[in-house]
């Protein structure tokens, strides 16, 4: 059964977006290019910072927001932030999940993670891997946090992934593998959107994955599951979901 929902964390760590413009997808293809209709009525090519299925968030049609960057050098003058689809604004600019939980680390929003003095990003487990964070404080086991952006919602129930992924089957061997050699491991969902009331791993997409969730969580893996407030303006860190590792 989904595990009892934790007090919310105070909505303090936020992100601000640049200036938006708002547009209309036409279509998502080639991973990372986009091509939109804005609204002054020009059709324009943007940076899809997403190099996953984006399963229910690249609808064509759904209006878009895009930043927009000048510098010449760029050869993609517009970079792809959220789509607005029927029950919810979705973030999906994978790069922002990471951002965004540091900074609510280190504001001190997320009470499993409270007490560490230093973060270190991009830390190198084995010769093949790397985990998103590394926690260290005094007193403290070492804490490893590989954090995954979470898009695709169903019937109210957030999932993941979208699309099988040896990789993140990879990264759950290595927190399983961490925890048993003394540190805590850490695998953290942040959810891009707000119509999502429960967290699953998506199972008819990837049975391993569900698999391997399972696993860790038996191997004493922490699961941590947060969405966010999302508007043209901000994302902010909102409250944990409940989730069932099974």
């Amino acid at each position: 059964m989904p595990q009892a929902t934790p007090n919310a964390a105070p909505a303090t760590a936020a992100l601000e977006w640049p200036p938006l413009v708002r547009g209309r997808l036409i279509k998502r293809y080639k991973r990372f290019l986009a091509d939109v209709e804005l609204d002054d009525g020009r059709a324009i090519t943007a940076h899809c910072p997403n190099s996953g299925s984006m399963t229910g968030c690249k609808t064509p049609g759904q209006p878009v927001f895009l930043s927009q960057n000048d510098n010449p050098k760029r050869k993609l003058k517009f970079t792809w932030h959220m789509i607005e689809m029927p029950t919810s604004l979705v973030g999906i600019n994978t790069q922002v999940p990471n951002r965004l939980v540091t900074r609510s680390i280190t504001a001190g929003c997320i009470d499993a993670l409270q007490g560490y003095e230093k973060i270190t990003a991009e830390v190198t487990v084995n010769t093949h891997s790397r985990l998103d964070l590394k926690l260290t404080g005094p007193e403290k086991p070492d804490c490893y946090v590989e954090i995954k952006n979470c898009t695709l919602v169903e019937e109210g129930v957030a999932l993941f992934p979208d699309a099988p992924t040896a990789r993140g089957r990879k990264h759950l061997q290595e927190l399983i593998r961490l925890k048993a050699a003394g540190h805590r491991a850490v695998i953290f969902f942040l959810v891009q959107r707000t119509d999502a009331r429960a967290f699953a791993p998506a199972v008819h997409i990837d049975p391993e994955y569900g698999r391997g969730l399972w696993e860790a969580a038996d191997a004493g893996v922490e699961i941590l599951v947060y969405d966010v407030i999302i508007d043209p303006h901000t994302i902010t860190l909102n409250k944990p979901l409940p989730y069932d590792p099974a």
